[in-house]
This record gives structure tokens, sequence and C-alpha cells, in this order.
């Protein structure tokens, strides 16, 4: 029989926090203090549970807790905050695994919580406490009054059903309905393409599933089918010759020296120096030793933003954006390995309470589920460096940039410009070895086996590129809500580790195909990782490794639980991965079988779930080209007031002796310009042992680094190697979006100069990452003069953009 029981855990707050808390709640005194969760297959024996409760008590326990019947005249209120139901956190997952693998196979789940008593000498409102975003995360966390529901928390549901759309006599305005409900942001066009295809004379020819619908918008998403990019282009009525990624390209074609691959992977790669790499050499029979071998070490290049789930829910939302990130760098080519990252963030006006600057607009408001710019400020860097250190990459590059104005446009009128929807950006470099460097479809046969490396599925992050292609505040709040990830760093490194054997076996890798899990879950992966294979594939959705057996046939396959990894392995190595991941403790589900002939028209993805089938598509379909966007867009000419250099229009007030001091003072408060020193001590800039130039410099540690420098290896006298770095011109944007290009690339180049570089230019790529609120008057016009202005400079100054 499953039994619960509960364990007091250590002190969330010190004393400053306690404090400040206090004092932001308006109470006397707060405590709080963890509480564990243990759900147990059966029983534990007095020793077993005295030594997991060793095992839980990993700091002193609080003393002194006030209880809710004080004898004094004070008020005593107790608050439980709880993850929540339906959902595990990331430390359950961590405390879970670190349990049985210290022996505790009784153990069924571990879950924390947190206990918070306020005491105050006047009356406390508990529902005021509880809606309190100081206290919890609203998007992954539920707070009461009453004790938890312990058989909730634990409860395992029957797996939700499989949904069909019923299409009826009009399969298009069937499909505009289903479109608006789940959120799947499928333009006019496409879902004229699934009309036709699922119609009467279409080639499926029958109701879709939901599961279908689903993975049809995340592979088709903006995110990751670049619509925009793509369109074709009219402007004031005339048709423009190149689309935006046309002229991205164009920079590559034009200077495709050193590099290797471009636009065809999760990242560019290019010509590295010669190093070394540790791999196992064999000695005689079927022993190997590992030695240093030489050979020559490729660099890879890779920067994303991850902007939605920052906004929602910023600590998790900036976590899994560096980590997806990462898995981009892993899972290049055949596999390979991350070295070093950078991250930004861009933020509206932060409003620091009793800190407030002048120009700063406070009276701006935003939709209640999005994250003010503050707080993602104070919690978004410490997830990026959070997820950062736990998965063991140095961050040694970055920026910081507040800015929301309101913009005087002429006649009287204004528009306020910012970024309420922050830019949260991670980025870095990686290394590749030369005979993994390129996807070799010719590697893969029928009957190989397609593999999900990581952790299990469970119901975070649905739907997430759908909602990272729609504007803030356009979805609901529920939507928005299951967008959200939650990031789990050791359960990435552990795979990665899998990756990192597999490559140091060279020729002899197991793995002959690999894609990260990121935006879209397993439904864009598992296709995507079968499709550009040349195949079609069978799959079984119960051999997914899912930890919520509730979830529908949809939430476990869409879902977007990171640190996870598909690969196809090959049928004659299969015992040898199996030996490897075992090894590293990284879970792995063998979840079926390439299928077809290569690059064969009619190759099927099929998804069976026992007697039913959620997914039964040609890949042609899945894959096909719906017709390309249009975008039909006016150019715009901003009436700006002239600028004015005595500054009297913005201080009419100040005398002019005064007016250099104001300035000077104005400009040291900005975060721009400030110390970064707050997020750069927050991570590890060492780790790895390649690292040659982060952010601090000189003897006493000044955070004042143009970029950042790594080696290419552990190799003695090593003198080569890759460096990085950022720039970036929001502001001038507003005034000229040409200048506003040519100016970041001029600031990364001037920053990447304080490096060594071999060959001058020859040798620097960029990766260009565009942020455009494309439905707002005059901006897509904007974005595409200044792709326009990027292309161009590129091709006149010889360097190129081969990904972003």
């Amino acid at each position: 029989m499953v039994s619960i029981y509960t364990h007091q855990g250590t002190s969330v707050l010190s004393s400053f926090l306690k404090k400040r808390l206090a004092v932001k709640l308006g109470i006397n005194d707060v405590h709080a203090h963890y509480q564990h969760y243990i759900s147990l297959h059966e029983s534990l024996t007095a020793v077993e549970r005295s030594n997991l409760n060793s095992l839980l008590t990993y700091e002193q326990v609080p003393q002194g807790i006030p209880s809710d019947h004080s004898s004094s005249e004070d008020s005593v209120a107790t608050l439980f905050v709880l993850p929540r139901i339906g959902t595990i956190s990331p430390w359950s997952s961590k405390a879970t695994s670190v349990a049985h693998a210290c022996g505790f196979y009784k153990v069924k789940r571990i879950e924390r919580g947190i206990v918070y008593k306020f005491i105050s000498t006047k009356p406390i409102d508990e529902r005021n406490l509880a809606s309190s975003n100081y206290l919890y995360d609203r998007m992954t966390q539920t707070m009461s009054s009453s004790l938890p529901d312990l058989e909730a928390v634990f409860a395992e549901y029957l797996p939700a059903p499989l949904e069909y759309l019923d299409l009826g006599f009009d399969p298009q305005i069937a499909l505009e309905t289903v479109n608006r409900v789940l959120g799947l942001s499928l333009d006019s066009t496409e879902i004229a393409y699934l009309a036709e295809a699922f119609g009467p004379k279409g080639s499926v020819h029958r109701n879709p599933t939901d599961v279908e619908l689903f993975m049809f918008s995340q592979v088709n998403s903006e995110h990751c089918r670049h619509k925009i990019f793509n369109a074709y282009w009219t402007i004031d009525g005339a048709p423009k010759p190149k689309s935006l990624f046309s002229m991205i390209r164009e920079t590559h074609e034009r200077n495709p020296r050193a590099t290797l691959s471009a636009y065809s992977d999760n990242a560019a790669v290019l010509d590295g120096a010669f190093g070394s790499v540790l791999a196992p050499q064999r000695i005689r029979n079927e022993e190997y030793e590992w030695k240093e071998t030489q050979e020559r070490v490729h660099s890879l290049i890779k920067v994303e933003t991850h902007n939605h789930p920052t906004a929602i829910s910023s600590y998790p939302g900036a976590a899994t954006g560096s980590g997806g990130e990462i898995r981009d760098e892993g899972s290049v080519g055949r596999g390979s390995k991350p070295k070093a990252g950078l991250c930004g963030f861009t933020v509206s006006d932060l409003l620091i309470p009793e800190f407030f600057q002048p120009w700063e607009l406070s009276n701006i408001g935003k939709p209640a589920h999005v994250t003010s710019s503050l707080d993602i400020m104070l919690e978004a860097p410490i997830g990026s460096a959070s997820f950062n250190n736990e998965f063991g990459r140095p961050c040694i590059n970055g920026y910081f940039r507040t800015l929301l104005i309101d913009v005087a446009i002429g006649s009287g009128e204004s528009e306020l410009r910012g970024y309420h929807k922050p830019i949260m950006i991670a980025g870095g470099v990686g290394t590749v070895r030369p005979e993994h460097a390129l996807k070799s479809p010719k590697l893969v046969s029928p009957g190989d086996f397609c593999i999900v490396l990581g952790g299990p599925a469970m119901l975070s992050g649905l739907g997430g590129e759908s909602a990272s292609s729609m504007s803030s505040g356009d979805a609901s709040v529920e939507l928005d809500f299951t967008s959200v990830q939650r990031p789990n760093a050791e359960v990435q490194r552990r795979a990665q580790e899998v990756i990192n054997t597999c490559c140091a076996m060279g020729s002899r890798s197991p793995i002959v195909f690999v894609h990260d899990v990121g935006a879209g879950g397993l439904s864009n992966a598992l296709p995507e990782l079968v499709h550009d294979a040349g195949y079609g594939a069978t799959l079984d959705l119960r051999a997914i490794d899912n930890a919520d057996k509730s979830m529908s046939p949809k939430e476990i396959f869409c879902n977007e639980a990171q640190e996870r990894y598909v690969m196809i392995i090959s049928h004659a190595r299969m015992d040898s991965f199996k030996m490897i991941a075992d090894r590293e403790r990284s879970g792995y589900s063998v979840v079926g079988n390439t299928t077809g002939t290569q690059n064969a028209s009619d190759n099927r993805l099929v998804l069976n779930d026992g007697p039913s089938r959620p997914i039964d598509l040609p890949m042609s379909v899945l894959f096909g080209k719906p017709p390309k966007k249009s975008m039909v867009v006016k150019s715009r000419q901003l009436q700006l007031p002239p600028f004015d250099p005595t500054l009297s229009m913005y201080l009419p007030q100040l005398d002019l002796s005064d007016l250099l001091e104001e300035a000077v003072n104005r400009v040291l408060a900005l975060g721009a310009v400030g110390s970064k020193e707050y997020l750069i001590t927050i991570g590890d800039r060492s780790v790895g042992g390649l690292v040659a130039r982060e952010q601090m410099v000189g003897p006493w540690q000044t955070p004042v680094a143009d970029c950042g420098v790594t080696a290419t290896s552990l190799t003695l006298g090593i003198k080569s190697g890759e460096a990085m770095a950022m720039g970036e011109r929001p502001m001038a944007a507003i005034i000229n979006p040409k200048a506003s290009v040519r100016m970041a690339i001029t600031e990364s180049l001037m920053n990447i100069s304080a490096a060594n570089v071999t060959d001058g230019l020859k040798r620097v790529k960029l990766s260009a990452n565009w942020m455009a609120s494309v439905s707002s008057n005059g901006q897509a016009n904007a974005l595409y003069e200044g792709v326009e202005a990027a292309s161009k400079l590129c091709i006149q100054l010889g360097i190129s953009i081969p990904v972003g």
C-alpha cells in the first residue's frame, strides 16, 4: 500500500531576506522552512526512515517557529506553497534520483514545499498574502492556507483520451475554430493547406487528431519555419526582389570561407585549429586506453532567444533558455560538445523602489501574468546562471539594457517603445570532431532505433513554439502558463556525458543522427529527426518515459519537458549505447524504428498507442510546403523632434552650469552603462579549464572585458582558440533601423578586436538575432530595412552570417 509522510526541512530565508520580506508585506516578522513530502511504495523500517531523514537534513533545521495558536497577542497566519498539482518540480526529480542512487528503492517520489508563518500586531489578511508575487511563482506553484492534499499531490490519474476534430461540412471553419481555441498560431494559408489535405479530395481524407494538428502547428511555427524571413515582401506597393532569409544567406554565399555548415543544423560549424581530444585507442583485442588524440578541433556557434517564457516565469524561462541553447551546441552533426556561453537581457524601466530615475515611466500597465522588468532582472539572470553553473559551462560574455520611452511622432502624438516582453538571449561556442561535424543521412538504415535520451515527459512547456510566435498577452493566461518549461541541468549533464562518450568513440559511435528536443517537444524533434534522415518512422507512444500518467496522447507527444535529445542509433551498436547510458545514469527510451525507403515520397510517420493511432500521416503532408507567406506592408517615417544637445527640452529648469554633472549622473545610473558585476559574479567563469579571457580583468578583477576568449583544447602550449563578443543598438532603431543594425555590427567587431583575431575579418562570423513586432505600424518595414543593411555591410566587410 502506498504511504506518505512528511519531514521538516531547512530555513528558506536568511535574516536579511526575512526583514526585507516583512517590510514588503507590512507585517512584523515572517518565518519560512522547507517541508518534504515523501511518497513510498511500501513502509520504511525505523532505520530506513532515520537514514532517509538524515539525507533530507542538508542544513540546520530552524528552531523556534511560532505556532498558529500562539498565546501572545500577535496575529499568526500560515500559508503552504507547493508545486502545481499535476506537475513534478525539478527539485523533486533530482531528490528522488539521489534517494534511489542511495538505495532507497521504497521511495516512489520526494516533493518539497514551503511553509510560511507570518506574525503581525495587526490582523493578517491571508488573501492579500496569497496574492503576493513575493512568496511564490504562480506559474509553477500554488499557495493555500489549508494543509496540502498530499493524495492529490502524488495522485496518478487515468490517461486523458485522444481527441478527434470533426471537420464537418466546412473543414476551413472547423480548423479556424480549433486554431483559436488551442492557440496553434496557424495562418490562413496553413489552415487552407490542412483543410485540403484532410478534406474529401485530400491525401489523408479523414478527421485529424488533436496530436496531428498540434504537431503540425509546432513543425510549421514561425519559430521553426521562419515564415516571415522566407516570405514574399511588398513595401509601399513595390515587390521586393529578395526575402529576408535570402539576404542573410547571401552573406554566406559571398563569403563561405572557414564555414563548414550553415543553416542546416542546430549550430553553424566553423573550420577549427589543430588541437587534441581525449579518445579511447585500441591496445589489444577489445582493450582500449584513453589517450590524447591530435586532430583538428572544429568550432560551432549558436545564439537564440527565450523571450516569451522569461516574460511569464522569469527564473525557469531564462534557465531553460540557456539550457536549450546548450543542447543546440551538443547536438550538431553526430554529436558535439558545449564549451562556453553568453547571455543578455533587455527589459523596460526597472522602477526600483526608492531609486526611481527621472526618465522612468511609472504609469505604464502590463498584462497581469507578465512579470515586471524588475522581477525579471531579479530572477532571470539567476535562472540562466544557475543552469550554466549546474551543467558545468562557463558564461563569459553578455549585456544588459533597459529601454522604455514615450516617442513623440509629430502632430502632438506619441508612442511607447519598450521591452515589457523582454529579450533573453543565450548563446555560446562549442566543439565538434571532424568526422562528426556534418549530419549524413547515408549512415541511417531502415530499422535503426529512434531514441529519446534524457528526462521523462511531463506537462510543462506545451505549445512553446506557437506561444513564442504570438505577441505577449495575445494568448490566454492558461496557454501562457503551459508554454513555460522547467529546468533540470543535472539531467542534461548526464545526457551530454552520454553524447561525449559516444563522440569519443569516433567512427564507432553508436549515434548516427541527433537532434535536440526544444520548442514543440517530441512532436517537432522526432519528425524532424527522421525527415532529415530521409525516412519515415513507426513510434510507440507508451514507450516514451513519462512521469505523469494522466497526460493525454497530445500532452505526452507535444509537451516541452526539457533536457532531452532524440537520436537514431545504429542497430548494430545499440548494446554499446545502452551500456554508456546506464553507466551515466541517464534515462533513455527506445520509442520506435525508422521505416520506409530513403527519400521516398510515400514515407509515413505513424504513432501507435495500443489499438489507437494518434498519428498516421505521410511525411509529405507534415513537411509539405504551404503557400509562402506574403508580407504586404507600408513604410513609415516618424516626425521625430530634432536632437537637442543643450538638453533644455528635457531639463528646462536646470541651470546650464549643472548640466554636465546631471548628464553624467544619469548616464552612470543606466543599467547598460553601470557595472555588471552583480550579473557576472553569480556565474561560474572558469569551469572546463578552457577560458582564456572572461569578464573580469586585472588584479582587481574589474568587469571591463570586451570579449570572451577560449582555448581550442587542453593541449600543452596551445595558442589558438575562439573569441566572442556582442553588439546591440535598439535605441537607434527608433530613429533609423539601418543605422541601428550597422552600429550593432560595428560594436561587435570593435569588441572582438580586443582579441588577437587571425587573418583580420576573414574568419569573423556573426549570429544575427532579430526581435521585431511586425504587426505594429511600420515595424515590418523597419525589420526589412535592418536585414537589408546587415546583408550589405557584411558583404562589404567580407564577413558572413551563418546562424541566427
